[in-house]
């Protein structure tokens, strides 16, 4: 193949990739210039921050979720995987193993259970959303155990690092951000892609299809367990049911950020720039006064919408 037909053919590529995204940053500029005239505030340094590290948090789950939407999957364990990584992490940082030893501890039990249910899912065939919703109570019944009501340990400069009036939050997530752009250069990052698009042909051209699913999973729990670590340097210490918003929140930033339930449809950008729209949507109905019930009722009417338009445009396009 040329350089000009890999070019024009990668241009396609991103072209269909990014389709919609346009809409979709022009709606949360939107929302983020409202936010800014209701909170000028934000507009500081410390204000930038707070937002952010609120953000954050969302903003991991977001991708756990996303990644396996992209492979084709979808998981109900977020909430409890966030809620195990902030448990972990508060009873582990004050023992021998310290803040180092924390944090590996909560990388490598996000990574082990998510490759665990990747495997179950994989290999003995069952659909992700039985095994991850069964996964769930497993989860959620282990943190309990480990810290039957918020307590724990974290370090005092941690949260202050992570969480004070500093964008350290925000700098992570660009980090992480380069980092995936670096996974998706790889094989295992092309076959995330390739297997949620079209499995059986990405397994005729060589994808290893099931490793990749395995690796997709494994990645998602390491994103969640990670998001329950921020948490808890936020609050100070480990809650085993904080994680519980969650789930249903990766969800639907997801679905905003046009990431689609059938594989291979969206882009990582997307699926952050949905968390983010999320994000500004509730800090912004809270500033005008809506109150919680009304807030949730209008979340759920704006992801309807965010699913059904493009939906509804899609078919009037093709009846023309």
């Amino acid at each position: 193949m040329s350089k000009i037909s890999a070019s024009r053919l990668y241009g396609s590529i991103q072209l269909r990739r990014n389709r919609g995204l346009a809409g979709l940053y022009l709606v949360v500029a939107g929302f983020l210039i409202l936010y800014a005239l209701l909170f000028p505030g934000i507009l500081s340094i410390g204000g930038f921050s707070k937002f952010t590290q609120n953000w954050f948090p969302l903003a991991l789950v977001t991708m756990a979720q996303a990644l396996l939407m992209l492979n084709g999957g979808i998981t109900l364990a977020i909430g409890p995987l966030v809620s195990l990584g902030a448990v972990i992490a508060a009873t582990t940082m004050q023992g021998a193993l310290g803040v180092p030893g924390g944090i590996v501890a909560v990388a490598l039990a996000g990574l082990s259970i998510g490759a665990v249910i990747g495997a179950i899912v994989t290999h003995l065939r069952l659909p992700a959303i039985i095994v991850t919703l069964a996964g769930s109570f497993i989860i959620g019944g282990v943190a309990l155990i480990l810290l039957p009501r918020p307590g724990g340990f974290i370090p005092d400069w941690l949260s202050t690092v992570l969480a004070g009036h500093t964008p350290v939050a925000f700098l992570l997530l660009v980090v992480i951000l380069m980092l995936w752009k670096v996974f998706l250069a790889t094989p295992l990052g092309l076959g995330i892609y390739a297997a949620g698009d079209n499995p059986v042909g990405a397994f005729r051209s060589g994808v290893p299809v099931e490793r990749v699913k395995v690796a997709a999973f494994a990645l998602s729990g390491l994103l969640a367990a990670l998001a329950g670590l921020f948490v808890a340097a936020q609050t100070g210490s480990g809650d085993p049911v904080i994680g519980t918003p969650f789930t249903l929140n990766s969800i639907a930033a997801a679905v905003l950020g046009g990431v689609g339930f059938l594989g291979g449809k969206g882009t990582m950008r997307g699926a952050i720039c949905g968390s983010l729209l999320l994000s500004v949507m509730i800090n912004v109905m809270f500033f005008l006064g809506f109150p919680p019930v009304a807030q949730y009722v209008a979340q759920g009417l704006i992801i309807v919408g965010a699913v059904a338009v493009p939906e509804l445009l899609k078919g009037w396009r093709a009846r023309r």
